[in-house]
């Protein structure tokens, strides 16, 4: 199967104090019909990320209706766990509430960074989002030591479930990080437990950055999208038959780099969705989404 790419989507015009560049990490939300809300993450003049949105519609390709002036989750307090940056990881509903699980930047002086997950609910299907707490709902412990990083969570077969990113150790460079794919449970999508199984590990010494996952349950399988690094970013696949014991199929040979475009040197960061009977991917392109977010098409 290949992906058709329909361009790309949106890319900050550097108006917005908030936004000044990147569009990282598209995340979709069904709201009616053919409209669509997109969330992602931009940075400031600070380098600081936010949560931000576009309204769209989603026909033979993806057009933008509104451009919101504020972001949805702005940095956190200073000293907390996410003061340097908030990162959307998902979006699920639960009830009549919307629950955005993000990352939290903490810039540190050892080392680059360090990451833990928070999460911000709306208690309606329109009302702005608040944060559950200052700390993390998922923070740094001995299971996750180092950094943690986006998580994508799903409710199935009566349980939360949820895929993230987890770093092993840290180096004297950012490129002798090993960053790995880890599996957590929970009851109420509040209160997680780590089982510190490696799902998704590295398959080579050059392999140093694996994070992102998107999970999409099939009638007989589960399928994961994420992302890689050994010196750019591409999206790779792996299958599962309980979402838990995953075989990798290597990079999503679907979809490339377009020489010359703004997807010419990086694809990262995979959010895939369906809509009306057709399987679509949001992604960004080069520089960690410093060129925006696309959208592509699964071709049969």
């Amino acid at each position: 199967m290949s992906w058709r790419k329909l361009g790309r989507v949106f890319s900050p015009s550097g108006e917005l104090v908030w936004a000044r560049s990147h569009a990282a990490n598209p995340t979709p939300e069904h709201l009616e019909g053919d409209i669509f809300r997109i969330y992602f993450s931009a940075r400031d003049d600070k380098n600081r990320s936010s949560v931000g949105s576009v309204v769209v519609e989603l026909k033979d390709t993806m057009r933008v209706l509104e451009v919101p002036n504020e972001p949805v989750l702005p940095p956190g307090e200073l000293a907390m766990f996410d003061d340097s940056g908030a990162s959307i990881g998902c979006i699920i509903r639960v009830g009549q509430a919307r629950y955005l699980y993000y990352m939290g930047w903490n810039l540190s002086v050892t080392v680059p960074w360090k990451n833990a997950l928070g999460l911000a609910v709306s208690e309606s299907l329109d009302g702005p989002f608040r944060r559950w707490s200052r700390f993390p709902i998922v923070p740094l412990d001995e299971t996750d030591p180092y950094t943690i990083s986006y998580p994508w969570v799903m409710h199935d077969g009566g349980r939360y479930r949820m895929w993230y990113g987890s770093n092993l150790r840290w180096g004297a460079e950012k490129k002798d990080m090993l960053h790995v794919i880890k599996y957590a449970e929970s009851a109420d999508a509040i209160h997680w437990a780590k089982t510190g199984q490696v799902v998704i590990d590295s398959t080579s010494d050059i392999e140093n950055a694996i994070c992102k996952p998107c999970v999409v349950k099939d009638a007989n399988k589960y399928r994961m999208w994420f992302c890689s690094r050994g010196n750019k970013y591409r999206i790779q696949h792996a299958i599962s038959e309980d979402g838990t014991n995953w075989k990798r199929l290597g990079k999503d040979e679907g979809i490339d780099v377009s020489p010359g475009d703004w997807d010419s040197d990086m694809i990262e960061y995979p959010s895939v969705f369906d809509h009306n009977g057709r399987r679509y991917l949001l992604y960004c392109g080069n520089d960690f989404g410093a060129t925006g977010f696309g959208l592509a098409v699964q071709e049969l």
